[in-house]
């Protein structure tokens, strides 16, 4: 076999590809490292958006966040706590009741519903507590691996990857994943490469960067993005 042959072979053998696979992911670790460093320079104080003071407030939150604005949700959210301020008192009323007053965050009959199922099930099998197991809240009506993670990171303050729209179209641009929008996927892929202790932090200054600099309705702000010298698709759509 010709050296030629020889380095071809090799370049289709099992373990080159998995050099390379580890040599990429290397890479990804240490892009993923500066993007979290500039981002927390630029918003040091970045949290939860959505205002609540108890888990269980946050659970009705992140339900009523799909497809609606979190500044919608944190005004609705008054109404329906002035009327049922504790987590009885809502497992308690008429999902109709609840939908006539959590109707201007879109789908209000579905939300409501699970919102009311919710209720039930924390008071009757969780004492009242929202629980602090990833699996169990997957569980709860309503509850994805987004929400889920949410609760995880802010509630609980443990490991979480929000894998919202603003985190799904920030990591293809700046290369950090390889342009897939599969919620799961992202969030599989982004466990890889971010330090566990930095992902919920990371994926609010995500949602920050992306509503101020790497917006989604206008061109990309990359004139004056702080990311600007490291992104891999500044400017262009993944």
């Amino acid at each position: 076999m010709t050296e030629k042959h020889t380095k071809k072979a090799e370049s289709k053998s099992p373990k080159a590809s998995s050099r390379a696979e580890a040599a990429k992911l290397k890479q990804k670790q240490e892009l993923a490292l500066q993007i979290i460093d500039l981002l927390k320079k630029e918003y040091p104080e970045a949290g939860c958006t959505l205002d609540y003071n108890q888990a269980w407030k946050l659970l009705v939150s992140v339900r009523l966040a799909a497809q609606c604005t979190d500044a919608r949700v944190n005004v609705v959210v008054e109404d329906l706590y002035a009327k049922y301020p504790d987590i009885p008192s809502l497992a308690q009323a008429p999902v109709e009741d609840i939908e006539a007053i959590v109707k201007p965050c879109g789908l209000g009959h579905s939300k409501a519903r699970d919102i009311s199922a919710c209720m039930k099930i924390l008071q009757e099998e969780y004492e009242g507590q929202v629980p602090d197991q990833f699996e169990k809240l997957l569980k709860l009506p309503g509850v994805g691996r987004k929400s889920a993670n949410l609760i995880m990171g802010d509630v609980f303050g443990k490991p979480a990857i929000v894998t919202d729209t603003h985190c799904i179209r920030l990591v293809n641009r700046m290369g950090l994943v390889d342009g897939f929008k599969e919620p799961k996927k992202v969030e599989m892929a982004l466990w890889k490469i971010i330090p566990p202790k930095e992902g919920s932090d990371f994926c609010h200054r995500l949602v920050y960067h992306g509503r101020e600099i790497c917006t989604a309705r206008t061109k990309p702000h990359c004139d004056r993005c702080c990311l600007k010298e490291i992104c891999k698709k500044q400017g262009v759509e993944p």
